[in-house]
C-alpha cells in the first residue's frame, strides 16, 4: 500500500497485522489488536480492508467472516482455500487449470461470474498427525 509522508496507513498496518497470524482475523479481532497502534473504530479496519481487497493483498474468507493476507498479490487465478477445523489455519493454493475448469464451467452453462470463492474444510497434516488413532 502506498505510505502517506513515509508513515503507515492503517491498510499497512492491518496488512502486516494479518501477515503476522497463522490464522484468519475478523474485523472486529483485527480492530482489538491495532487498537494499540493507532487503529480505533470498526469502519477505518474495513476502509483498510476495502482497500487491500481492491489491491488483492488480502482475501476474505468467506464460511468464516474474516480476512487473510494473500500469498501473492500478483496471481489472477481463483484461490482455493483450505480451512482446518481443529486449528482454524487456513492455506491458499493458486493453481491456473482449476481456474480455467471454473471458467469453462460457466461459459458452458452461459453463466456470467463475478466472484469466485473455493473452500475446502476438514483437518490440516498437523491435526492429522496429533489425532490418536483407534
Amino acid at each position: 500500500m502506498a505510505r502517506r509522508s513515509g508513515r503507515r496507513t492503517h491498510a499497512d498496518r492491518v496488512l502486516e497485522h494479518l501477515r503476522r497470524q497463522t490464522r484468519p482475523l475478523s474485523a472486529y479481532q483485527i480492530l482489538e489488536d491495532l487498537r494499540d497502534d493507532g487503529v480505533t473504530a470498526a469502519t477505518t479496519v474495513y476502509r483498510a480492508l476495502d482497500q487491500l481487497l481492491a489491491a488483492r493483498r488480502v482475501h476474505r474468507i468467506e464460511s468464516l467472516n474474516a480476512w487473510t493476507a494473500c500469498c501473492d498479490p500478483s496471481h489472477t487465478e481463483t484461490p482455493v482455500f483450505e480451512i482446518c477445523e481443529d486449528c482454524g489455519a487456513v492455506t491458499e493454493h493458486v493453481h491456473t487449470s482449476l481456474t480455467k475448469d471454473i471458467a469453462a464451467l460457466s461459459s458452458h452453462s452461459g453463466f456470467e461470474p463475478s466472484h469466485s470463492v473455493i473452500e475446502i474444510r476438514g483437518r490440516c497434516g498437523a491435526c492429522r498427525a496429533d489425532a490418536p488413532t483407534v
